[in-house]
């Protein structure tokens, strides 16, 4: 038995309540190494010593290179559990709690794993709508000035003193406009990037956090869209940029003017007095800012006040204008306590409102429950570059990797993590693909059926490519000859949206070998069982496909050609 791979870890991913009624229990061994897993639980405030204990069976679920993982929920009756593992490998077998492998039970309470109270207060809960979504990501200023139409047109505004600006001429009114695009491609969510007064194109250099920018509309703008948009059954989300602000920023601006005497010194990080905006782009500034970018100031969220000021626009935002929740930038470089104050503010003024943090590593930090909802899936996208795009990783390694990103966090939290491909701040994933559209749908299907809230950024369904800022920012090709691409989006988008198994349902790796291009899998929940096959390889792939036939390119005759795939269904 390899017990140096053998881990569990109480309080965590590994044991965590799904709702009061149930509590999930992970263990994770060396790959194949184990034939049988049970858990052994009692309750904590059992009368008798020595407890009671009672047995349940757990099942290896998923496998990555190296590990398995086995796991359990467990519906039992106590809210409070001590346990331990039972470990047989078919050669040896042995008991493992609280960090120490043995053949025997003690009558010390303590020694043992515990659970200490599955606590309604303490479970992670997602609003359900977000894992039932479709997620169309827009950067305002390159999609549309009105119904199908970018102005292509570099515009100035002022704004209180200062001047903003817009580079291609998007609006508010230009995604209001065009929502009966979005319907008809089949998404019922949408995310902006930032929309409030700021000083360049981006808007991530916020002046005002209460008012929408000038090159991109009116707050009557966007509260039309917001209403439109839900009486088409779309959510919307914004950008919330609150670990730095706009060097015109009125609290930023009072203490370059007014130094150590200001009010605010203490709003922002780390500043030299006198405080100076130095003018040449390169020059580091002596100021604390986002990067080395001396246009963005960063935040002490820590300050009270601070804190207090953007709690305030937070709840702003989803009371007067009725948004469905906050995308929230470099979210890994602002305080914990800043966030659970955000969540409990944000949530107290609509409880089913979501929060998505830009979180580009693993986020299970984040993801306890009690700061944010979901975070940006960009594992997701460099799993898929190798695979699909690159393809310098096999089936056997990709299906490991597929396991590294549902294993990582609390079980009810896997479905609304939001999975994208591209967003506004990478490379397209079709010029990943070198072009290549067969190898770029596959990655789109999978996306689509992979656990997680899918993220079309714009332009994705009519080929928008470029791998530089100003391509992959372009403007939406409206008009473009696209009619197979934007088919194929929208009758995937169709299976995510009509099979609760591609929402809900767990996941199961059904081949993945070594050497080989053939990557299948289920997602089973309801009576609905959706098998996935994407062969990401130049060679016919032999394979036994199982079901009823929903959506397939080159797939016949038990084999799968190149680039092929096939999603099938079963009804039980």
């Amino acid at each position: 038995m390899k017990r140096e791979a053998i881990l569990h870890i109480p309080m965590s991913e590994y044991a965590h309540g799904l709702d009061e009624g149930h509590i999930v229990l992970r263990l994770r061994a060396a790959r194949g190494d184990l034939a049988r897993v049970t858990l052994w639980y009692g309750d904590t405030a059992c009368r008798k010593t020595p407890i009671d204990w009672f047995p349940e069976p757990m099942e290896r679920v998923l496998s990555d290179e190296y590990h398995d993982w086995w796991e359990l929920t467990l519906a039992g009756p106590y809210h409070r559990i001590f346990y331990y593992f039972e470990l047989d490998d078919g050669r040896e077998r042995c008991l493992y709690y609280g960090g120490v492998f043995t053949d025997r039970l003690v009558d010390d309470r303590s020694e043992y794993f515990k659970l200490p109270f599955n606590h309604r207060a303490d479970i992670a809960r997602a609003p359900e709508w977000l894992g039932e979504a479709v997620v169309y990501n827009i950067f305002p200023d390159s999609f549309a000035t009105s119904r199908r139409e970018i102005s292509l047109e570099p515009s100035e505004r002022a704004f209180g003193g200062n001047t903003v600006r817009g580079k291609l001429g998007g609006t508010i009114r230009g995604v209001t406009e065009n929502l009966d695009y979005l319907a008809g491609l089949g998404v019922n969510c949408i995310y902006l990037n930032p929309i409030f007064a700021a000083g360049e194109y981006h808007k991530y250099d916020v002046l005002d956090y209460y008012n929408i920018d000038p090159c991109l509309g009116t707050n009557a703008d966007f509260r039309e869209l917001v209403d439109r948009a839900h009486g088409l059954g779309m959510r919307v989300i914004i950008d919330g940029v609150f670990n730095h602000c706009g060097w015109r920023f009125f609290a930023f601006e009072d203490v370059v003017r007014r130094g150590e005497a200001s009010q605010y010194k203490d709003w922002f990080y780390r500043l030299s007095f006198p405080v100076v905006r130095p003018e040449e782009p390169e020059a580091i500034p002596g100021y604390e800012c986002f990067g080395y970018e001396r246009l963005m100031p960063k935040l002490d969220t820590a300050n009270p006040q601070v804190r207090e000021y953007f709690c305030a626009v937070g709840e702003h935002w989803v009371r007067e204008y009725d948004i469905d929740g906050w995308r929230l930038d470099v979210a890994s470089e602002v305080d914990d306590a800043f966030w659970r104050e955000f969540r409990r503010r944000v949530k107290a003024a609509k409880p089913e409102a979501v929060l998505i943090g830009e979180v580009w590593e693993s986020a299970g930090h984040w993801l306890a429950g009690d700061m944010f909802d979901s975070c940006m899936n960009y594992e997701l996208r460099r799993h898929c570059r190798r695979f699909f795009a690159e393809q310098t990783e096999d089936a056997y390694t990709f299906s490991g990797r597929c396991t590294g990103m549902l294993m990582r966090y609390r079980k009810q939290l896997i479905p609304v993590q939001l999975g994208v491909l591209d967003t506004h701040d990478v490379s397209r994933f079709l010029s990943l693909c070198g072009g290549d559209r067969r190898r770029y749908t596959l990655a789109v299907l999978f996306q689509l059926c992979f656990p997680g809230a899918p993220s079309v950024f714009y332009g994705d369904e009519l080929g928008v490519e470029g791998v530089l800022e100003a391509d992959y920012r372009r403007p939406m090709p409206w008009g473009a000859d696209e009619a197979e691409l934007f088919g194929f989006f929208k009758r995937a988008i169709g299976l995510r949206r009509g099979l609760k198994a591609l929402q809900k349902g767990e996941f199961r790796a059904l081949s993945a070998e070594r050497g080989s291009g053939l990557f299948a899998f289920s997602r089973e929940y309801g009576g609905e069982l959706v098998r996935v096959y994407l062969n990401s390889s130049e060679r016919a792939e032999r394979c036994d496909i199982l079901g009823e036939s929903l959506f397939s390119r080159d797939a016949e005759g038990g084999k799968i050609g190149p680039y092929g795939f096939a999603v099938t269904l079963e009804r039980g």
